[in-house]
């Protein structure tokens, strides 16, 4: 059973991906990451010899700490944390109980973090639609909470990139982008690790919408309308993004605790 400070990762694995998720601090140490590079999805690396800096910018957040087993570096962490008016917990188990639990994992080599910041920059094209608004959504939901995107012109974004050291995608000739018939969700899935059914459903769905293959999913269409009148509504594409986080954030629920439930009018008589 674990201790009042402590989440399990059961409990854990139904909040990553989600509005309600907890910021999620790797504090293993540099010979246990080096030996298993991978993170938690949205973690980010700190050292827990300086988990103290971390509480001003983590005040009023729910956070869990996690090493390699969840004992001694984690739960001092955690305490510490509390010291600090922190509401922390520790996950039981640490790296090890997540990682042999078959969760998902995203290898930290493939985060294109900037150094300065600490955390990643994605430039791409304007007025986005689809894979645009699908893309941030995963980034920010499963990668790098962090997460800044560059909207400017098509013919800017790749001196864009390299002007301000940011990653393009959905663009042509670029790493994250379109992979033959799949679409640049697809590629992100692929490369970060991301394949839980819910999210592959997702991303036919996406696939669906983004490739004008409404025949993939029932669901792509009303994708499609959807994030076509998001795109008449918002002249600004940050707060666009922003909206379509809801969006997204409802089809990944539906995809992950819903797909069997249907809805109809009540039958006379019938109790709703």
């Amino acid at each position: 059973m674990p201790a009042p400070t402590e989440i399990t990762v059961n409990q854990l694995s139904r909040l990553v991906g989600t509005p309600n998720a907890p910021t999620l601090v790797d504090v293993r140490i540099d010979q246990d990451f080096s030996a298993d590079p991978d993170l938690i999805p949205a973690a980010f690396r700190h050292p827990h010899t300086d988990i103290a800096a971390l509480a001003p910018a983590l005040a009023g957040k729910s956070v869990v700490v996690y090493c390699q087993k969840g004992k001694k570096i984690s739960q001092g962490a955690m305490a510490l944390l509390r010291n600090h008016g922190v509401q922390a917990d520790s996950l039981e188990g640490g790296h090890f109980a997540w990682r042999d639990a078959g969760e998902m994992l995203v290898p930290a080599d493939k985060i294109p973090r900037q150094a300065a910041a600490g955390s990643s920059l994605w430039v791409t094209r304007h007025r986005p639609k689809i894979d645009r608004m699908a893309c941030p959504w995963l980034i920010r939901r499963f990668v790098d909470p962090g997460a800044r995107f560059l909207f400017v012109a098509p013919a800017e974004v790749m001196g864009v990139a390299e002007k301000f050291d940011a990653t393009p995608f959905d663009v042509e000739d670029v790493f994250w982008s379109h992979r033959g018939e799949n679409c640049s969700f697809d590629t992100m899935l692929e490369e970060f690790g991301l394949g839980s059914k819910a999210l592959l459903q997702l991303a036919t769905i996406v696939r669906g919408a983004d490739t004008n293959r409404p025949d993939l999913a029932p669901q792509s269409a009303g994708l499609l309308a959807a994030s076509l009148g998001l795109s008449r509504m918002y002249r600004d594409d940050l707060e666009q993004i922003e909206a379509g986080m809801l969006l997204y954030d409802a089809f990944y629920r539906w995809a992950r605790d819903a797909t069997d439930e249907t809805h109809d009018w009540p039958q006379p008589g019938a109790r709703s």
